[in-house]
């Protein structure tokens, strides 16, 4: 089975690691899920992970009354930011939890796992 895999990030901590110059404990969290991410190619299981641009530059499209509208920006404040996401592809969801528990240890961060629909989605 495949999951989505969500990584949410405090908004103030997103912008520090994303800042020209970023803390050295935002590196050696990056370096450590690299290390993971590394670990988990090698057993098959890892199939992409992509940052996420910042709300500020995010476009929102929707349905009104009048059609269809496309918007610029977060609508409210954000107190946390969705940094990341990744897709694995592992035998069950006890396996997700598995891998997800050890990336929210390295990463310090809340994550989401949500079942990709496919042809094994039960």
């Amino acid at each position: 089975m495949k999951f989505l895999v969500l990584s949410y990030t405090p908004a103030a901590d997103w912008d520090a690691a994303t800042a020209d110059t970023p803390s050295e404990e935002a590196l050696a969290a990056f370096a450590a899920y690299q290390e993971f991410e590394a670990e988990l190619r090698e057993t098959g299981e890892f199939v992409t992970s992509e940052g996420l641009g910042h709300p500020a530059v995010t476009t929102t499209v929707r349905r009104t009354e009048s059609g269809v509208v496309a918007t610029d920006g977060p609508f409210a404040e954000l107190k946390e930011v969705l940094a990341s996401f990744a897709v694995i592809d592992v035998a069950s969801l006890e396996r997700a939890r598995d891998i997800v528990s050890r990336m929210v240890v390295v990463l310090g961060e809340p994550m989401e796992i949500r079942p990709i629909m496919g042809d094994d989605f039960a």
